[in-house]
């Protein structure tokens, strides 16, 4: 009977292995790809240097060579980072250092540590601002908390995790479509209680939860009533302003 039931428990334990690893490489498999125009900019141009790093890949103004205001961004989950190019590419044309960090498996609880990585790559930037999509969001303000020398959080359609009423003292903007679908208004109420009371709340009229991003609809999204770019534009611009006042 005892040899029956280690056979039978390790049975069950290589069947349950076996599925973790199956759903794994479905979900990596799955992730929304960027679209063209995600890959296009992804590409160095006359304004913004796309450089490759050892874990993340930094936006770089060719009209600054010595940004002072670096910006660390998490992607949503299961999303392909190079869908955040656009905006990234928006952001760094104002002078910023903009650095995106690709996550395993496209979860960014993965590789939460990964702003400490860029920061200590670029200590001549002593104002570092860091945000992200989504769930990047949520674990761009996992990072903030414990980091006091973080200048200011950007949340595009996302909320601070349990422990962000500690988030008190952190500048803080958070940016939403009116036609998010994953995000609500609802959510964006309640997001209240966890943030700072002078977070800035900054509506995308007509945007939605994809067009944060270049990946197309992402299920249970409701239909934007803007274009992809001008979503972009207006976060992008939204995203400096934040900088900007914060920097005064």
């Amino acid at each position: 009977m005892k040899k029956f039931l280690r056979i039978f428990t390790a049975l069950l334990l290589a069947i349950v292995s076996i599925t973790f690893v199956a759903a794994i490489v479905w979900w990596t498999n799955n992730a929304y790809p960027p679209s063209e125009i995600g890959l296009e900019a992804m590409r160095s141009d006359s304004e913004v240097f796309v450089v490759p790093e050892n874990g993340w890949v930094v936006f770089h103004p060719a009209g600054n060579p010595r940004p002072e205001v670096g910006f660390i961004f998490y992607p949503g989950a299961n999303v392909d980072y190079r869908a955040y190019a656009p905006v990234m590419k928006l952001i760094a044309i104002k002078g910023y250092l903009v650095a995106i960090v690709p996550q395993p498996l496209n979860l960014a609880f993965f590789n939460s540590n990964a702003a400490a990585r860029v920061q200590a790559a670029y200590p001549e930037i002593e104002n570092w601002f860091i945000g992200g999509h989504s769930l990047g969001g949520v674990v761009a303000s996992s990072y903030a908390v414990s980091h006091v020398e973080i200048r200011g959080l950007v949340l595009w359609a996302s909320t601070p995790g349990d422990d962000a009423v500690i988030l008190r003292g952190t500048d803080t903007i958070s940016i939403f479509g009116t036609h998010d679908g994953l995000f609500t208004r609802k959510d964006v109420d309640d997001s209240r209680a966890l943030l700072p009371a002078d977070t800035v709340f900054v509506p995308i009229d007509g945007g939605n939860h994809s067009q944060f991003g270049s990946y197309g609809l992402q299920e249970g999204d409701e239909a934007a009533t803007i274009s992809p770019e001008e979503q972009w534009m207006l976060v992008a611009g939204a995203t400096t302003g934040f900088f900007e006042e914060v920097m005064k």
